[in-house]
């Protein structure tokens, strides 16, 4: 592996930015996606019985899997892997997106009741881009 590709990254303490992080629950990326899930069940509740199988199971499996994502990255312990996973994140995250604009174009839900949940979304997107490219400044290094 050229550069260090799949560096074992330590002992669980791991440095993201300028300080070191114990866990993945001390990451601010893990703890948003934590909060935007809580969202999205909240929103969810409110949309027709009719779609309890259907836009409410897909918008909520695409949340958790945002902070899963990241946690199972963490335990992978080496770079690489952990990018991926932080890829994963950032894919259920477009696809939960998709879910809140289909949600609205549906009429289940109102740009007022959207809108603070995609401003999340963009948060968090940047946040996993920053973690992305911090890990692999790291593999390079």
């Amino acid at each position: 592996m050229a550069n260090g590709e799949n560096k074992r990254m330590g002992n669980g303490e791991r440095r993201t930015g300028k300080k070191a992080v114990q866990s993945y629950r001390g990451l601010e990326v893990w703890q948003r996606g934590r909060s935007l899930v809580r969202a999205v069940y909240e929103l969810s509740a409110s949309l027709p019985e009719s779609e309890k199988f259907g836009l409410v199971n897909q918008m909520r499996r695409a949340a958790v899997s945002i902070p899963a994502n990241i946690a199972e990255g963490w335990a992978r312990h080496y770079s690489a892997e952990f990018v991926q996973f932080i890829r994963h994140a950032n894919g259920s995250l477009a696809e939960l997106e998709t879910h809140l604009f289909l949600s609205q174009d549906l009429k289940f839900t109102s740009a007022k009741q959207v809108d603070p949940l995609l401003q999340e979304t963009q948060i968090l997107g940047r946040q996993l881009l920053a973690l992305e490219r911090s890990l692999n400044n790291r593999r390079q290094t």
